[in-house]
């Protein structure tokens, strides 16, 4: 497997990123700058996520081939179908592509009748199941939450919310990256936490090693982060890592 370039990783970063504001006090302003944002001289990222309440501000913002995401059932992850479905049914009205839903990961025994209706409700959109893996800590409950996604249809299997004392992790991600690996049309969203290329460039070896060089693409690999792309416009410009000054961000 060879190992990525800084500079070759932060434009393979920058491709499947999903730029990311989900912060309570967001407001249209926060949103507009995002969408200016996710507009890069280096070229577009793949998606931009938000809540459902943005969503169509962010559609009239942004080109087609930039992606707009938002998110269903977040952050709690409660067993809450109607809240999943009405969040859903907002995010299609709106005119969003993609839906990131939380999975109820403290009920996984109930959570494939949800996911089945979650997925029903979403049609054609793309569907993102965050499985919350720093919540469930041990790799059999990583991995079983990431075959129960797989199981209902899923197109990404994504880490976490970003709320949580912990979110991505390597272990996380190898444990899901091994399940999705048997499923070509499944891919893997790493989220929360990841603000350096060189944090990065770990995920990309991993997603590398599991899925093949040429998953190395938005069809099978996104990043969802927000202070991720300061760092990866640092790499570009020629300036090395803006690691140290990068603000804290999901």
């Amino acid at each position: 497997m060879s190992t990525l370039a800084a500079a070759d990783a932060a434009r393979l970063a920058l491709q499947c990123l999903d730029l990311t504001s989900l912060n309570e006090a967001d407001s249209a302003t926060d949103i507009a700058a995002l969408c200016q944002r996710a507009q890069t001289p280096f070229g577009p990222v793949a998606a931009v996520c938000v809540w459902p309440r943005f969503v169509a501000q962010a559609r009239a913002a942004l080109p087609a081939a930039i992606k707009v995401a938002a998110v269903a059932n977040f952050p709690a992850g409660d067993l809450n179908l109607p809240l999943a479905l009405a969040d859903v049914a907002a995010i299609r009205a709106a005119g969003g592509d993609e839906v990131d839903v939380v999975l109820p990961y403290r009920e996984l025994d109930q959570a494939a009748e949800f996911l089945a209706a979650v997925r029903a409700a979403c049609g054609p959109l793309t569907l993102k199941v965050i499985i919350e893996s720093g919540e469930l800590q041990t790799p059999e409950l990583i991995a079983r939450a990431t075959q129960l996604a797989i199981a209902a249809g899923a197109d990404f299997v994504k880490t976490s919310t970003g709320k949580t004392p912990v979110s991505a992790t390597p272990l996380a991600a190898q444990v899901m990256l091994a399940e999705i690996a048997a499923y070509p049309s499944v891919g893997f969203k790493a989220s929360g936490g990841i603000r350096t290329v060189a944090e990065a460039q770990g995920y990309l070896a991993l997603a590398q090693a599991a899925l093949g060089e040429q998953s190395l693409n938005a069809r099978r690999l996104r990043f969802g982060a927000s202070g991720l792309l300061n760092d990866i416009l640092a790499v570009l410009g020629g300036q090395g890592s803006a690691a140290a000054g990068a603000p804290a961000g999901y």
